[in-house]
């Protein structure tokens, strides 16, 4: 996460661990293996992280905003290669990646929109399944590199910018006074 898949190698990766790489393959087939089984893990603690903050049973815009702070913290641990090696050099990883995380937040996303409008944050004319569905498609947009080249742009400014749109696009009034009173405070996640 910290340096990108391709640039660490197994000698790194032993050397890292104290251990012989011939350890490591005992554990592991390949570094296809490794970055197969990390993605498990990864997809397993993603849906963890999620499954916590739901349980916390927090209103519809303090869930979004505590997804929020998560995803913040994991943007600020990957390197900008990471996705990009992935799709290259792994892409039955990548696919695993993708597949397990469109389900989770497409999930997540629908919940938080229909609860949302329960409570009266969202508004009651935008469509849930619709909206958890754009939302989705632009999170490939983060580690594109032609729409937003990593020398230009920061993916997590990328994700601020796309939050912040999110909210204010599906708040109602309600939502928006909520957002104006609880949020003026911290810049970073003002919406």
């Amino acid at each position: 996460m910290r340096y990108g898949i391709k640039s660490v190698n197994m000698d790194d990766m032993a050397k890292h661990m104290g251990m012989s790489k011939k350890t490591i393959y005992v554990h592991f087939k390949d570094k296809h293996d490794l970055v197969g089984r990390a993605v498990e893990m990864f997809n397993a603690h993603e849906a963890s992280e999620m499954a916590a903050i739901h349980e916390q049973k927090l209103n519809a815009v303090e869930e979004m905003f505590a997804i929020n702070r998560w995803v913040i913290s994991l943007l600020s641990q990957i390197h900008p290669s990471v996705m990009f090696d992935l799709e290259k050099y792994y892409p039955n990883s990548a696919v695993m990646l993708k597949e397990h995380r469109n389900k989770l937040v497409y999930t997540s996303m629908l919940s938080n929109l229909k609860v949302g409008q329960k409570q009266g944050f969202y508004r009651k004319d935008l469509d849930p399944e619709i909206i958890a569905r754009i939302y989705i498609a632009r999170l490939d947009m983060f580690f594109n590199e032609e729409l937003f080249p990593r020398d230009s742009f920061k993916a997590i400014d990328i994700y601020m910018e796309t939050f912040k749109y999110h909210i204010r696009g599906v708040a109602s009034e309600k939502g928006l006074e909520y957002l104006t009173k609880h949020y003026k405070k911290d810049k970073k996640q003002t919406a």
